[in-house]
């Protein structure tokens, strides 16, 4: 019994032992795979010591941030730091290749001479260095020539090669364009995250998710040595609606002005009217050094009295409310005088009796005047109606930094006796110039209130994650009679008014010039010579079927204010570049022309590649021969190719061929081939059907 016993209790220790073994891999699995970047120890290399590993993040590559035809605005860049470990080389191989792979080092980064290489090399080795820098930052390019070269070719474990400390960098590649909207996430002094423009928006889809790896300590510090447990997921791309094109001819146009205005600020930007999508959008600031950067998105971010081309939107209530026509005469007498303040037109003494449709396109400040009298006695009416346009909202755009417009109210601490007539001809309400564009685009799309947009899709590889289609904010602001009497006005600023410089030979502008007082840096307005301006134009083109709409907005400006010759010049410019260079402005030469049916003549030449070329271009053939070199004549509209003798021991006839296949032909017939000319063969000095004698000259007359 005892016996018995005694095998129950083995069996037991047997099982016990085997469970215990178990939970200690299990365990080990566990903390290997989820130890939260705790150290743990594993065995090295060699199987001589125990080293502390860790599993860390393995961060994902950051998405691209592509225009819309997929060009790369910003991209993530990989760059490596590349180390040596000098202790895993094979003794004979380290000896035998040593000055090859330091001579190949001081190649790739002369900073060192080879000798320098060697000695580092060497020290390290004696040392038991396992980590040693042997160049930071280097590209993917250079990676692949160290891993080609001596020693390093036998790979890490062999070659002590360390290749995979990556660094990711996001890049710009076309530098300053657009680079306040891209945008950047970037870490502060104090350790939080600063983001900023499209980077911060599409952060979600551009940062990928994270994966683990390995890291093992060694005398300096955690370094990555691998393996990767779990691969990172790269971010998706995200597909916006610039055209870089388009943003880099507003780019290049308004720097251009900003310079010759000597202006402190300045704005553009390019929306399709349709679909409300951002073509292209710059900010522009100068610097202490005189120079102008992208530094602040004043298009969305900063809101100013808009100025004149506010006048749209109260032109817009007048006639909706039939408070006015077009028709009506108005006496503009230069001067508008509400209790002790007063409102001048650009010409001191006025236009003295013109219509309202006049009044717009001369940019008078009569309709004030008219405005006033229209609404005096309910002035909450036309605010009202200014709401019911779209207007006092924010847009609503992905973009962070957006202000809610001003525009004052009666009754409220703001509104005074002069806030009716005042903000009729934009002043009291403040808007951003994205805030402007978009009222104007929605009169160019028929009335439709569109929300502007600065992405159309996120891609994934080929696939397509998300798209963006457009938004409509209003389906219809204002009725179409009155669209029809705004276009009219739009259209008649460019052909007489304030914009009559502005006329392109291509096309008509619509749009409406704005020149506007705002305060200095000290938040007051100046007098006499410290008075500040804002120079503007907004409008759309061409005028009969609009495509593109466009706002200009230079601040400060030291050489003019005017709207027209200020702004309204990069826009013109801006207008007839993206005209020239956009296919739906123009149609195609031959839509509707004939096809030519005449079958090409081609040289005389391989079969094989003549059919190819006819099958690819779809012209009618037929083949009587399977020989190699054939010659083409044309029999009822269609390519007959036939057989062209070339004798295996005689000299071939080279006429009608190219100099590749008349030479190719000649020398495997042992023969030396002297060319003349260019074109095709017309003469050869050895009569074709001859005996070949190998090596005797042989000279072709090319025409």
């Amino acid at each position: 019994m005892s016996e018995k016993k005694d095998i129950y209790w083995r069996a037991y220790l047997i099982y016990f032992a085997f469970v215990v073994l178990m939970l200690v891999v299990l365990i080990r699995i566990i903390s290997i795979q989820f130890d939260g970047g705790k150290p743990v120890f594993m065995s090295s290399s060699d199987g001589n010591e125990k080293m502390p590993t860790r599993t860390v993040s393995r961060e994902p590559r950051r998405g691209q941030i592509l225009d819309a035809n997929y060009t790369p605005l910003v991209t993530s860049v990989s760059f490596y730091n590349i180390h040596m470990d000098p202790t895993v080389v094979e003794q004979g191989l380290f000896d035998a290749e040593i000055s090859d792979l330091c001579i190949a080092l001081n190649d790739l980064y002369p900073e060192k001479t080879a000798r320098e290489y060697e000695l580092l090399i060497r020290d390290g080795r004696v040392n038991g260095k396992r980590y040693i820098m042997i160049h930071p930052l280097a590209t993917n390019d250079e990676r692949r020539k160290l891993n080609e070269m001596p020693i390093f070719r036998e790979g890490r474990f062999a070659g002590g090669l360390l290749d995979n400390d990556e660094i990711i960098t996001r890049k710009r590649p076309h530098g300053e364009l657009m680079k306040r909207t891209l945008g950047y996430i970037r870490t502060q002094a104090d350790g939080t995250i600063k983001r900023v423009g499209l980077e911060q928006a599409y952060d979600d889809y551009l940062r990928g998710e994270p994966g683990k790896e390995v890291e093992q300590k060694i005398s300096t510090g955690w370094k990555k040595t691998g393996p990767i447990i779990k691969d990172a997921v790269e971010g998706a791309s995200v597909v916006t609606t610039i055209d870089k094109e388009i943003q880099e001819v507003a780019h290049e146009e308004l720097m251009a002005q900003m310079q010759r205005q000597e202006a402190k600020s300045g704005s553009v930007i390019v929306m399709d009217v349709r679909t409300g999508y951002v073509k292209a959008i710059v900010n522009l600031v100068r610097n202490k050094d005189g120079n102008y950067y992208e530094a602040y998105n004043h298009a969305i971010g900063t809101k100013e009295v808009p100025g004149s081309t506010f006048k749209l939107a109260s032109l817009m209530a007048l006639l909706e409310d039939g408070k006015a026509k077009l028709t009506d005469v108005v006496e503009a007498k230069g001067k508008y005088k509400y209790y002790e303040s007063t409102l001048t037109d650009s010409r001191a003494w006025g236009y003295g009796e013109i219509t309202l449709q006049e009044a717009f396109e001369k940019s008078s400040n009569v309709i004030s005047q008219v405005v006033n009298e229209a609404y005096k006695n309910q002035p909450q009416a036309y605010v009202n109606r200014l709401k019911g346009f779209g207007l006092g909202e924010k847009l609503g755009i992905d973009l962070l930094g957006e202000p809610k417009p001003t525009l004052y109210e009666p009754g409220t601490a703001n509104w005074s006796g002069i806030s009716l007539p005042w903000m009729s001809v934009g002043y009291e309400v403040q808007q951003t110039p994205l805030q402007t564009l978009a009222f104007y685009n929605a009169v160019a799309n028929k009335g439709t209130f569109i929300r502007p947009q600065f992405v159309k899709e996120i891609r994934r590889g080929n696939e397509v994650v998300k798209t963006f289609p457009p938004v409509i904010i209003k389906n219809k602001i204002c009725s179409d009679r009155t669209l029809a009497s705004l276009n009219k006005c739009l259209k008649g600023v460019v052909k007489r008014g304030t914009g009559k410089a502005l006329q392109s030979a291509y096309f008509d502008i619509s749009g409406k010039t704005g020149t506007a007082r705002i305060l200095n840096d000290d938040l007051r307005y100046g007098n006499q010579g410290d008075v500040r301006h804002q120079a503007s134009f907004c409008g759309f083109f061409p005028s009969n079927n609009p495509v593109y709409s466009c706002i200009v907005v230079v601040s400060a400006p030291s050489k003019d204010i005017y709207g027209a010759t200020v702004s309204g010049t990069v826009f013109t410019a801006i207008a007839n570049k993206v005209y020239a260079s956009s296919l739906e402005y123009h149609q195609p030469i031959n839509e509707t022309g004939r096809r030519d049916k005449t079958i090409p003549v081609t040289k005389v030449g391989s079969r094989e590649e003549l059919i190819k070329l006819y099958k690819r271009f779809r012209l009618p053939f037929i083949s009587d021969t399977d020989n190699d070199y054939v010659i083409m004549r044309v029999d009822q509209s269609k390519a007959v190719l036939e057989r062209r003798f070339v004798g295996k021991n005689t000299v071939p006839n080279v006429s009608g061929m190219t100099a590749k296949d008349a030479v190719y032909l000649l020398e495997s017939a042992g023969m030396t081939a002297k060319v003349k000319g260019f074109g095709k063969v017309v003469k050869q000095s050895i009569k074709a059907g001859e005996d070949a004698i190998k090596g005797v000259l042989i000279q072709i007359e090319l025409k």
